[in-house]
């Protein structure tokens, strides 16, 4: 049976509530999804998913620390992700604050890993963004990218 896991660091929880949402959602759709902090994610461990999002604040356009830390933990599983499903998230305090140079750093990591990465032709294309606190919109966008990363997992893997 296939299955997910939501990755996410949060200090303010927001990324946080933004993460539950995702695996809400998929979960919801069918796909049997674990919700995880970072500090509780070892790099052998995301072998035994089938679809890996992983959410993170921005800091100074980047991901937090850990969230490199796992990718760069992750190179010793190269080659184990290849053909996997993933997404990616990201907060920020401000628009314009590095939100998708943050999902771009965690989806290039995914792409060298030979994962699977969805676009959306409808709102945030890369991955759900949410400037402080999730609204109605970023509500509405991780439920949907959270649906779609179930949806597409299920075809592949079930």
């Amino acid at each position: 049976m296939a299955k997910g896991i939501v990755i996410y660091y949060s200090r303010s929880g927001n990324t946080k509530q933004m993460a539950e949402i995702i695996a809400g959602a998929m979960n919801d759709a069918g796909l049997t999804t674990d919700l995880k902090p970072v500090e509780d994610v070892a790099a052998n461990e995301l072998v035994s998913y089938d679809a890996i999002v992983v959410g993170s604040p921005t800091y100074y356009g980047q991901p937090a620390p850990q969230i490199i830390q796992l990718f760069t933990d992750s190179v010793s599983r190269h080659g184990r992700l290849e053909g996997k499903i993933g997404g990616a998230f990201s907060s920020s305090v401000n628009i314009g604050g590095g939100n998708e140079t943050v999902i771009m750093s965690i989806i290039e990591a995914m792409l060298i890993h030979g994962m699977i990465v969805q676009g959306d032709l409808q709102g945030d294309h890369y991955g759900p963004v949410s400037i402080g606190k999730p609204d109605e919109r970023v509500i509405s966008q991780c439920k949907r990218r959270g649906k779609r990363i179930a949806e597409l997992t299920k075809k592949l893997y079930i």
